[in-house]
């Protein structure tokens, strides 16, 4: 059997779950279920590194991702957070492809540094970010008829979190998730992003792709109270309500001028609106 070393294979960002828009493994997670959670993020954080490492080329990210899966997998051993994630899903059950699945597209990041449309786009998401969820319904044992929901929260995040850092993933690792397709239809360009403010044709891309998660929230909100469990579904609420006010901010704000990110009492207020809606919804019956 190969063995890797993580000093081979690793690389690191600095970034942490501090770092992240919503919450990871919150204090609303019932604490036996925590340490799961954080190896799922570990491992989610440790490949999106790798991904995004501006100093290797395709080839070697995908060499280490598919070492990232072999290690997963049990066809290889000696890195720290495919292990661990590999000892958690199995301990709770869930899915070996909850992992993998999210390799899968880091290894297409790798490849491919353009989205003709808005269909290809959400397919990338399928992968990128529809896992994370699913793996949260699966560890806590909910319905996977639910998974509809849960997607279209992973994507509406995913797409979000996109326009974000639309600039700055041109710029630092020449990477576009903007759809081609409707650049052209607007008059605009994947560069238009380096500019110093966002141009009306680009914001008319941008407007769209905010009408798609509009969409993609409603459907999101059939999770909440289709949850069993009370701490999952206050911490889909606060994501929840925490995607529709990055929302609002992309609205009205510009992500090629300047950082546009929720604030301590966007946090705050979905906090307790999250909080109260998982306490006092009716939930399904187990």
């Amino acid at each position: 059997m190969k063995v890797y070393r993580d000093a081979d294979i690793e690389a690191a960002s600095g970034k942490g779950a501090g770092d992240e828009n919503f919450p990871v493994g919150s204090f609303l997670i019932a604490p036996p279920l925590r340490p799961h959670v954080k190896a799922y993020y570990d491992f989610a954080r440790g490949a999106d590194d790798i991904g995004d490492d501006p100093d290797l080329d395709g080839e070697e990210k995908i060499r280490r991702l598919e070492a990232y899966r072999q290690v997963l997998h049990g066809e290889a051993k000696g890195l720290t957070k495919p292990e661990a994630l590999r000892r958690s899903l199995l301990a709770t059950g869930v899915p070996l492809e909850r992992g993998s699945d999210l390799l899968r597209a880091f290894k297409q990041d790798a490849r491919q540094d353009r989205y003709a449309s808005l269909s290809e786009l959400i397919t990338y998401c399928e992968y990128s970010a529809c896992p994370v969820g699913q793996f949260l319904l699966d560890l806590h044992g909910e319905d996977r008829a639910l998974f509809p929901a849960s997607d279209a929260l992973c994507t509406s995040l995913q797409i979000l979190n996109h326009l974000q850092d639309c600039s700055d993933d041109l710029r630092k690792i020449g990477r576009s998730y903007l759809p081609i397709r409707w650049l052209t239809e607007e008059g605009a360009a994947v560069e238009d992003v380096l500019a110093d403010r966002a141009s009306p044709e680009l914001r008319k891309v941008f407007h769209r792709l905010l009408d798609v998660c509009d969409d993609l929230n409603r459907k999101a909100e059939e999770l909440v109270g289709g949850l069993r469990s009370r701490r999952l579904a206050a911490e889909s609420a606060v994501i929840l309500r925490l995607a529709k006010r990055l929302h609002n901010r992309l609205r009205t704000g510009d992500p090629v001028a300047e950082r546009v990110a929720l604030s301590r009492t966007d946090f705050l207020a979905a906090g307790a609106l999250g909080l109260w809606q998982g306490a006092l919804m009716p939930r399904r019956a187990a």
